[in-house]
This record gives C-alpha cells, sequence and structure tokens, in this order.
C-alpha cells in the first residue's frame, strides 16, 4: 500500500530525530549526551522523542528490529532441498561477499562500533537483542519443524545456527574497529566462515531441510 502524507512525515521525523542523536553520540559519546540535548538539537520536545524512541539506547539503535528477525526471514526464505543452516550460511556468504553494509561492511563503522564499545548501556542492549535473535529463531524453526514444545531440538540448534551469524557479526565488528577496509575484512570472514561450516555437524547441516519427507 502507498505510504499515506501523515505516515511519510512521521517516518522523516524519526529518522531524522534518530541521525541528530547519532550524530551527538558519535561526536561526544552516547553517555555523554542526554536525551534532552537531542531534543534540543532536533528541535522537538523531549516527549517527541520518547514517542518515537521508548528508550535512549533505540535512538542509537534504530535499526534493531530488522536484526531480530533476520535469521528468521533467511530460514522462512531457504530453498528446496536446502536446511535452515545451508540457507544462513548461504545468506551469510552472500551479505559478506557483497561487501554489505547490512553486516558493518561499510567505511565509517568503526566510529559507529565505538560508541558501542565504550558504552555499557549499549553493550546491554546489543546482548538483549542478541537474545531477541535467538528465541526469534527458536521460535521459526519450532514452527517450520512442526516440533512439539517439550522437543528441545529447535533451542538447542537455533544456538548452533545463531552462532554463524553472532560471530560473523561480531567479528567483522572487531576487524573494523581495528583499523580493517571493508573489501579486506570481507576476504577474511569469507575464509572463516568455510572454516565455521567445516566445525557443524551433519545433524546441524541436515536439519529441517525445506521439502524433506
Amino acid at each position: 500500500m502507498a505510504e499515506g502524507l501523515r505516515e511519510r512525515k512521521k517516518r522523516q521525523t524519526r529518522q531524522y530525530i534518530s541521525d541528530v542523536a547519532t550524530g551527538l553520540f558519535v561526536e561526544r559519546g552516547f553517555d555523554a549526551v542526554t536525551v534532552a540535548e537531542v531534543a534540543e538539537a532536533a528541535n522537538v520536545s523531549v516527549n517527541t522523542v520518547y514517542n518515537y524512541f521508548p528508550a535512549k539506547e533505540d535512538l542509537f539503535l534504530d535499526r534493531s528490529k530488522g536484526v531480530t528477525d533476520r535469521l528468521s526471514r533467511w530460514v522462512r526464505g531457504r530453498r528446496d532441498g536446502e536446511s535452515a543452516a545451508e540457507a544462513v550460511l548461504r545468506e551469510l556468504r552472500e551479505e559478506v561477499e557483497s561487501v554489505s553494509p547490512r553486516i558493518g561492511l561499510m567505511d565509517g563503522y568503526a566510529r559507529f562500533m565505538r560508541v558501542i564499545h565504550d558504552s555499557p548501556a549499549l553493550r546491554s542492549r546489543m546482548w538483549a537483542i542478541g537474545q531477541e535473535v535467538l528465541l526469534d529463531l527458536e521460535r521459526t524453526l519450532r514452527e517450520e519443524t512442526g516440533a512439539p514444545a517439550d522437543d528441545t531440538m529447535p533451542a538447542l540448534m537455533a544456538g548452533q545456527i545463531n552462532w554463524l551469524h553472532g560471530t560473523v557479526v561480531a567479528t567483522i565488528g572487531q576487524r573494523m574497529l581495528a583499523g580493517g577496509k571493508p573489501a579486506e575484512v570481507s576476504r577474511e570472514v569469507l575464509l572463516m566462515l568455510d572454516e565455521m561450516e567445516g566445525l557443524l555437524s551433519e545433524r546441524v547441516l541436515n536439519y529441517a531441510v525445506r521439502g524433506a519427507a
């Protein structure tokens, strides 16, 4: 459906507030900037900021919703004959090989990671987001396989598959913080993905195959 004028203005306002906040956080550090200062710089009220962003951390990690269900989307979109783990490995390789900014392979990402690295509150929120990703993937695997509520296998498999994504994202962040260039980090992580796949058991690699009897 086409976006209405009101919805477009709300989206633009939200994006503007987030952009202003991010600029302040990168310049001064997350903990040194207050929500009131963000509101003043964006020329809106504090209440307006909280209407769009329930918590200060949301101002900086405003795209976390797109991360929370990423693995689930990849698993649901797996091809015929492809398992859940194989789908995630394929998607990760495509993102890394294309030097995608969606996983941090971009100039300037080191500044973003530095803000997180220096803020206990943001590190805590990143951990919480990681837990949301894991639980969301477990629910998806349970739905996709029809596993009953007392079956622990979806949780165990979610942990294995989430390890792939979490390790790749963390490694990219560390390499970029250390001064790596997107293209060279991409090459390093592609090699690492091959090593990671070799560590997975056949049981993991053959779990939730689409079209399997």
